[in-house]
Formats: structure tokens, sequence, C-alpha cells
């Protein structure tokens, strides 16, 4: 199922959800002239543990979803919470995996999503963090991050036997996190996972900023024998002449302090120097080579000249999941910047028609590929 992620939107409460349901997610579906409508469900902290110990709500939530045309098969339980806050930056690493709390809300969440599951889902998915931001990270750190995954998978097969489908987590690689590639993921989940209820969730900016290969990224999780749960259909900033003053001026409006703006440049050697935030970037890397900038542009609409976007590693590696998954991966659309683009939609019934905009650039280039609306 083809979805759009909710995290663009601020409310971390039940009755805000379903506000903001009314005020996005329906005309959207109104604006597609679509049936049903995928939404992958944020919920922040405090709304997942309420609805994780209130069957009521979670069945009134369901209904609510039912009655505006819109389903469920997936959640992104990356953001704890605070995700709309004037300053994110670091903070949306937190808790990691080695905190309780972190398992708690995963948990939280599978017990969540167990009963939003789509009729026809075959499966459900919850993306998460790539264990933390890497420093401070020491071996222990490690062990208890380890121990903690393997709690949750025992909540999931608990979950997933209740339910009669699996609930699936998928671990999230990220810039600058402690699984800061795919390639870092495979080689801390492989062999140390169920396999059955632990994959990767493939963000597909992510994997353009590591400029990691997208077919070979996927064939290399295939052959660790782990899955591509999910794909983050999303596109990063591509800048081919960083010293250039016109694309510096550019880059300038992106440089904006609510989240963080991971950069890797690619060195003359086939190396990749990294900056943790763009202002960082603009400072210190020698940009003698071309940048990738984690800024999550609109899938439909390209940055204006200087600028442009990663959208070939998009559909490359969204068709390398689709055709290669016994089980095809869920695909969500998360442009979570809409927010603080340069040119930001200023109203909702703009950023109604932005979602709808990529959601039907999706179904063209990426559904036609194989994935289900």
């Amino acid at each position: 199922m083809l979805s759009y992620c909710t995290n663009v939107h601020p409310a971390e409460d039940l009755d805000g959800i379903l506000d903001q349901l009314d005020r996005y997610a329906g005309p959207v579906r109104a604006e597609l002239g679509a049936d049903r409508l995928g939404v992958g469900l944020w919920l922040a902290a405090p709304v997942a543990e309420a609805l994780a110990h209130d069957r009521a709500a979670r069945t009134r939530l369901r209904a609510e979803l039912s009655a505006r045309g819109l389903a469920v098969v997936t959640l992104n339980a990356f953001p704890y919470g605070g995700f709309h806050d004037q300053v994110v930056k670091h903070r949306v690493y937190r808790p990691r995996w080695t905190d309780p709390r972190r398992l708690r809300y995963t948990a939280n969440c599978a017990v969540v999503l167990a009963d939003l599951l789509a009729e026809d889902a075959g499966f459900g998915s919850i993306s998460t963090l790539p264990l933390g931001w890497r420093e401070p990270w020491s071996p222990s750190d490690d062990t208890i991050a380890r121990l903690a995954l393997d709690e949750l998978t025992q909540t999931l097969r608990e979950v997933s036997a209740r339910h009669g489908r699996p609930i699936r987590l998928a671990v999230e690689p990220e810039p600058g996190c402690v699984l800061d590639t795919v390639a870092d993921a495979v080689g801390w989940l492989a062999g140390r996972v169920d396999p059955a209820h632990v994959g990767l969730c493939l963000d597909t900016c992510h994997l353009a900023v590591s400029f990691a290969d997208p077919e070979q990224t996927v064939a290399r999780i295939r052959a660790a024998g782990l899955d591509v749960v999910k794909v983050q259909a999303s596109a990063a900033l591509h800048v081919a002449e960083p010293a250039s003053q016109p694309v510096r001026a550019a880059l300038a409006g992106f440089a904006e302090p609510r989240y963080l703006h991971q950069v890797r440049e690619r060195a003359e050697d086939g190396g990749v120097l990294a900056a943790d935030d763009l202002p960082e970037a603009l400072a210190a890397l020698p940009a003698a080579g071309p940048w990738r900038v984690h800024f999550h542009v609109p899938l439909h609409a390209a940055p204006p000249a200087p600028l442009s976007a990663t959208t070939d590693v998009l559909t490359s590696a969204t068709a390398a999941a689709l055709s290669t998954s016994d089980q095809p991966p869920h695909v969500e659309v998360e442009t979570y910047t809409w927010p603080v683009l340069p040119s930001s939609p200023e109203g909702g019934t703009d950023l109604v028609a932005g979602i709808a905009a990529e959601l039907r650039w999706a179904e063209t280039h990426l559904v036609a590929q194989g994935a289900r609306p």
C-alpha cells in the first residue's frame, strides 16, 4: 500500500490527530478522487501509550479512520515527540535504543498498529531510528540496544500471534547515527535478529546522501537474509558544484533551524566527506566534489536550478526493493519538511495540494513499478 506519512503534521494527542486527518488527509483523498488513502501515522509517545492501554480508544480511532476513507499499514516511530518544536536537531534521536522509554514506545506502537491494520494488509510495519546518534556510543550501549531489540522482537511475536498477521520493525539507517548507512545496518542486524519480525526501512533520501548504489544496496540486504520492510519514498538535495556562489546562495535558504540537514561530499578518490549540518558544510567542507544534503524535497517538484533532487536514487531503489522482495515493502511518502521549505505552503489548502501532487507522482513513478495504491 502507498501511504503518506503524517509526521508532516504537528498533532501529538488523539483529538489533534483527528483534527489533522480532517484538515489534511481527508481533503487529500478527495483531491485524488480516491476511495481510500493510505496514511502512515506518526503517534507521539504519550498518545501511543494512551492508545495502547485503551482498547476502546483504539476502536474509536479505527472507526474514525474508516469513516474518512483512510487506511493504515505502517507507523513512523522514529520521532518520540516534539517533532515540530522550533528546534529539533539532535533531539529527534532521543531516547536512544539504550533507553527503556524507546522500547516501551515501540512496543506500544505495535499494540496500536495491530488493531488499526487495514483488513487487506499482509503485515504491519513500524519504522524506528538506527539505535541513536553516533556519539556517545560504547560497547555496553551496543549490548543494551541488542537486548532491547530482542525484547521488542518477543513482543512483536506475541502481538502478531494474537492478531494473525506479522507486525514488523523496520530499522532506518541515517547519516550521522550509529547505523549511518545501509551497510552499517546490515552488518549490525544480520544473523542477530529474527528477519520475520525485524528488517530495514530504506529511506531513499538517506540512501542518496550516503552516495551508495541503490540496486547494490538492495542486493546486499537480500544477500544478508534481511528484508526491506518499508520504503520511505523521499528525495535529497543534490549539489553538483557546491563551490559556486549562486549554488551557495541557493543552499542558504535550506539552512533552517528546526531539523538537522547532514551533508556528504563525494571526494575525488571515491571517498565520502561528512558534515553534520548544512551550515557546518558551507563553512568547512572543501566543496571540490558534489554534495548530497539530507533535506527531504517534494517528490514531484525538483528544487530550482542550480540545485536538483536525487529522484533517480528514489526510483531505482524503490524499483529494486519492490521487484526483489518476496513480500513487497510498504511505500510511504515522507516529506516532513513542507513547513520549512524556502517557499513553504502557508495554508492548509496548499499543503493538501502539495501532498496530493506528491502522491500522484508516486502513483505514476512508483506504483507502476509494483507498489499498490
